[in-house]
């Protein structure tokens, strides 16, 4: 028993510390140079629904969900969707990489090239976050459903979209 005792008090001032993202608080930054060259930085997304969505070349469920998140993006991006997916392969994956993300009209980066800390450690893929217009994390990847199919995109999704991208104000 003292031993449980003597585990739980080294363990608990840590786990303290690895707390993850929130959902209805502030998403945690993103910033990410993606395989085009260009700048990502969830900052500067503002007004826009986001989708960052954590994935590998390995991973088959994410090679599956990818062409139902393209063809979300591509009917949605008009209506201030914005997705960037983040893969865990490295630089020496390079060409692979980009030959798997050629089809899709989102954006990619490598997660060596990304800031994205506050996310927790990245230890299974998929894994989908959705920011809302306002900058609120309002899916945890590490909570909900694994997988993000069309029909989860279809319900998740457009409630989010038809949000104003401003904040409605009330008279006084």
């Amino acid at each position: 028993m003292r031993t449980l005792i003597a585990v739980l008090a080294f363990l608990l001032p840590a786990l303290a510390f690895t707390k993850g993202p929130v959902v209805g608080a502030s998403a945690p930054e993103v910033v990410a140079t993606t395989l085009d060259g260009s700048r990502f930085d969830l900052s500067a997304e503002h007004g826009k629904v986001v989708v960052v969505h954590f994935w590998a070349t390995w991973c088959e469920p994410c090679r599956i969900e990818m062409p139902a998140l393209d063809a979300f993006y591509r009917a949605h991006r008009d209506e201030g969707l914005d997705v960037i997916a983040i893969t865990l392969d490295t630089h020496d994956d390079l060409p692979k990489v980009k030959a798997v993300m050629a089809p899709f009209a989102f954006a990619a980066a490598l997660l060596e090239d990304t800031q994205a800390r506050a996310y927790g450690r990245i230890w299974r893929v998929p894994l989908t976050f959705v920011i809302d217009r306002h900058g609120v994390l309002r899916r945890d990847g590490f909570k909900a459903s694994p997988t993000l199919d069309a029909a989860a995109l279809d319900r998740e999704l457009p409630p989010l979209l038809r949000e104003p991208a401003e904040p409605i104000k009330t008279p006084r």
